[in-house]
C-alpha cells in the first residue's frame, strides 16, 4: 500500500495541465486549455483542461475528473499505478508497505502482464550489461550501430541470451506465473515444453505513451535462414501493434514543442534520429501505418513529415500511408533520402546540423512530390498520365477540409497542366457527387421534404436548480457577499402578506444552508443530496476550502459529477464566442444575484409542484368541505407564488 503522505504529496505537486500535456497538445483558451479528445476520433477540439480547478473534461466522450482519473482512463492505470507514475514524473519518493503474496495474486490480469513485461525489460538489460555473452554480442552490436551508452540506456535496449529457457526459468523463479509469460508472448508453451521466444536476440522494448512496457521487438544477429530477422511480441491484452508507435514515449514532448512529427520505418531509425538531436521522431515498427497510430500523433500535432528510404519499394509503401494521414485531416510532407540511404545510415554519417539542413531543404508538400514522382513514371504515355491524375485526385478526395482540398486541386492542375474543371469533375465522381460541367452549376429540381420532428424532451427544472446549488457551493461557497433579503411579513392592519427588504453580509454557503433549512427543503436527487452534505461539512470546517483538494478525496462517481458541473460552462470557450463579438457574461460579478435567483426559483418550483398536487387532490376529494379546505390552501400558495415572482423580478 502507498502511504497517505505520498498520495498527498503527489496531489499537491502534480499539475493536471502538465501531465495531460504529455499526451495531448493543449492550446490556450481563455483561462483554460483545449485540445483534441484522446478518447474519440475528432477534428474539432472538445477536450478542456482547467489549470485553476485542476480538472479536465472531454465533452465528446463525457469523461472527466482530476489528474488521476485521466491516467486511469487514458493509460488504464490502477489507482496505485497512477500515483506511482506521477511520483516518478515529479521525483517524489514513494513510501509503501511490502506487498504480500495474496495482494500480488489479486492483481488483475492486465496488471500481471505489465509486471511480467517490466521484469523482462530489466532482465534483458541486466543480461546485456552484466554478462560476458551480453557484452560480447548484444552491447557490441549496439555500439557498432553507433549508439552511445546514454542512448542505449534511454531506450532500455537489452539482450536475450542464446539459451532456450533462461528467461522463462528466471521469471518463474521470481514468482511470475507461466500463464502471463505465455499471454505476453515472452514464453512459448507447447505441450509439456516451454522456451523463450526471443532467444539470442537484441531487444527493443516497445513503450506506451506513458512509458509502460507493452511488448518487445527482437533482432537476431546470426545468419540463420530459418529465423526471421526481426520478431515482435504477439498481440495481447496490453500490446496492439496497430495502436502503438515505437518511440512515442520519448518523442511526445518534442513533437508538441516542434509542432511536427517525423515518421520513419524501423527501430534503429528512431534511435539514431534521437541521438542526432531530432527527438520528434517515431516509427510504425515495420507494420503498415494505421488510423489509430495517426490519431496518436494527431493529439500532439497536426503536422507529419514522412521520411522515405532511398529505394522505390520503400517510397511506394510510404505513399500508401499518406492517404490515411490526409483522411485524418492532417498536414503531410515527405522527405526522400538519397539512393542507398535510410534515416539510420544518413543520421549516423552526418552531423546534427547537416541532418537538420537536409530535412528542412528536402521536405516537400505531398502533392508536389507525388506528382513529380508519378510523372516520371508516366512520361509521355497518355493512358498512364490519366491514371496518375485519377490517383492524385483520389488522394485529394481524402482531405476533409474543403478549402485545403480546393487549394490542392488547383496546385495539381498547375503541376499536371490540366484544366481544373476536369479535376473538379473527377473529384465529384470519386466523392459520389454529380460532376459540374465547366463551372456551370446544373439546375436541380428542389424537393421539399417534411421532416418528422421528434417530441421535445421534458426539462427537469428541479434537477437543474439543485445542480445549480451544488455549482454555487463549489465555485463561490466561501465568498462573502452582501445579500438583500425580502422577508415575508403580514401587514399589521390589513393582514396582507408583504415583502420587507433586509440586508445582511454572509458567506454564500451559510446563506444557502440557512435558506434551505428555513424552508425545510431536501434535495430530491440522491447524488446532489450526498454532495450537498459533503460540501456544507467541508465549507463549515475548512477555512481554506479548495475544489482541487476536495475532488481528490471524493468517490469516483461524486468526483465525476463535480467535474461535469464545474466544466459545463467551460464548454462555451470551445466555441470562441468572443472572437465573434458575442460576450459571455461572467457570474463572478453577480454572485449575490445568482444565489438569490437560484433559491427563489427553487422555492417557486416547489410551490408549483405543491399546487399541482393540491389541484389533483381537489379532483379526487370526496366531500365539498374537503374541497373547500384544499381550495383555501391553493389560494394561500398562489399568493405566496405571486410574492415570490415579485421578489424574483426585483432580484433579476
Amino acid at each position: 500500500m502507498i502511504s497517505k503522505t505520498t498520495v498527498d504529496n503527489v496531489f499537491e505537486t502534480a499539475r493536471v495541465e502538465e501531465v495531460i500535456g504529455d499526451f495531448v497538445q493543449l492550446k490556450k483558451s481563455g483561462s483554460n486549455l483545449k485540445g483534441l479528445s484522446p478518447f474519440t476520433d475528432e477534428r474539432t477540439p472538445s477536450f478542456m483542461v482547467s489549470p485553476v480547478k485542476q480538472i479536465w473534461k472531454d465533452f465528446s466522450s463525457g469523461k472527466g475528473g482530476n489528474v488521476i482519473a485521466f491516467l486511469m482512463e487514458h493509460e488504464h492505470f490502477t489507482y496505485p499505478e497512477a500515483i506511482k507514475y506521477l511520483a516518478k514524473k515529479y521525483g517524489i519518493e514513494i513510501e509503501e508497505t511490502e506487498q504480500s503474496d495474496a495482494q500480488k495474486e489479486q492483481a488483475n490480469e492486465r496488471e500481471s502482464m505489465y509486471l511480467v513485461s517490466e521484469f523482462a525489460n530489466e532482465f534483458f538489460q541486466e543480461k546485456m550489461h552484466k554478462t560476458d555473452e551480453g557484452q560480447a554480442i548484444g552491447l557490441s552490436y549496439f555500439k557498432e550501430r553507433g549508439f552511445t551508452p546514454e542512448t542505449i540506456k534511454k531506450f532500455d535496449l537489452g539482450y536475450s541470451p542464446d539459451d532456450w529457457e533462461v528467461f522463462t526459468k528466471a521469471a518463474l523463479d521470481a514468482g511470475y506465473k507461466l500463464e502471463y509469460l505465455e499471454k505476453t508472448g515472452l514464453t512459448i508453451v507447447k505441450e509439456d515444453k516451454k522456451f523463450d521466444r526471443f532467444k539470442g536476440r537484441v531487444m527493443f522494448p516497445i513503450h506506451s505513451m506513458s512509458g509502460r512496457v507493452l511488448g518487445f521487438g527482437g533482432r537476431i544477429l546470426s545468419n540463420t535462414k530459418k529465423a526471421a530477422k526481426y520478431l515482435n511480441s504477439p498481440e495481447s491484452d496490453i500490446y496492439h501493434k496497430s495502436k502503438v508507435l515505437y518511440g512515442i514515449y520519448h518523442a511526445k514532448q518534442a513533437i508538441a514543442k516542434e509542432d511536427n512529427c517525423y515518421l520513419v520505418e524501423g527501430y534503429t531509425d528512431v534511435i539514431q534520429f534521437h541521438q542526432s538531436g531530432i527527438e520528434n521522431t517515431v516509427s510504425s515498427s515495420g507494420t503498415a501505418l494505421t488510423p489509430e497510430q495517426i490519431r496518436l500523433i494527431n493529439r500532439l500535432t497536426k503536422n507529419i513529415t514522412v521520411l522515405f528510404d532511398g529505394d522505390a519499394a520503400g517510397t511506394r509503401a510510404s505513399l500508401r500511408g499518406i492517404d490515411l494521414i490526409l483522411e485524418q485531416g492532417m498536414n503531410v510532407k515527405v522527405c526522400p533520402f538519397p539512393e542507398g540511404e535510410d534515416p539510420d545510415s544518413f543520421a549516423k554519417n552526418n552531423s546534427e546540423e547537416e541532418l537538420k539542413d537536409f530535412l528542412e531543404n528536402n521536405s516537400y508538400d505531398f502533392i508536389t512530390y507525388k506528382a513529380s514522382l508519378l510523372m516520371d513514371e508516366a512520361k509521355n504515355d497518355p493512358v498512364k498520365k490519366a491514371g496518375l491524375i485519377r490517383d492524385m485526385v483520389n488522394s485529394i478526395a481524402k482531405i476533409p477540409d474543403n478549402i485545403q482540398r480546393e487549394v490542392y486541386l488547383q496546385e495539381c492542375s498547375r503541376i499536371m497542366d490540366i484544366s481544373d474543371d476536369v479535376l473538379y469533375a473527377t473529384l465529384a465522381q470519386l466523392t459520389n457527387k454529380d460532376a459540374q460541367p465547366s463551372g456551370k452549376p446544373r439546375k436541380q429540381k428542389m424537393e421539399v421534404v417534411k421532416e418528422e420532428t421528434a417530441p421535445k424532451e421534458k426539462v427537469d427544472h428541479l434537477y437543474i436548480l439543485e445542480r445549480n446549488i451544488i455549482k454555487i457551493l463549489l465555485m463561490y461557497g466561501n465568498r462573502k457577499e452582501e445579500f438583500e433579503d425580502l422577508l415575508l411579513k403580514q401587514h399589521e392592519e390589513t393582514g396582507e402578506l408583504m415583502l420587507e427588504p433586509e440586508t445582511q453580509n454572509s458567506k454564500v454557503f451559510e446563506k444557502i444552508y440557512l435558506d434551505l433549512q428555513e424552508d425545510e427543503i431536501a434535495f430530491s436527487n440522491e447524488a446532489f443530496q450526498n454532495l450537498y452534505a459533503v460540501l456544507i461539512n467541508k465549507l463549515n470546517s475548512e477555512e481554506d476550502f479548495a475544489v482541487e483538494t476536495i475532488i481528490n478525496e471524493l468517490e469516483e462517481e461524486q468526483a465525476r459529477e463535480i467535474t461535469d458541473i464545474l466544466m459545463a460552462e467551460e464548454q462555451y470557450e470551445l466555441h470562441s464566442w468572443d472572437r465573434h463579438d458575442i460576450p459571455v457574461k461572467e457570474k463572478e460579478s453577480t454572485v449575490d444575484q445568482f444565489v438569490s435567483q437560484t433559491i427563489l426559483n427553487l422555492r417557486r418550483h416547489l410551490i408549483d409542484m405543491k399546487l399541482k398536487e393540491l389541484l389533483e387532490n381537489i379532483r379526487v376529494a370526496e366531500t365539498e368541505e374537503e374541497r373547500t379546505d384544499i381550495k383555501n390552501e391553493v389560494m394561500g400558495f398562489n399568493k405566496l407564488r405571486t410574492l415570490l415572482s415579485e421578489r424574483l423580478g426585483r432580484v433579476m
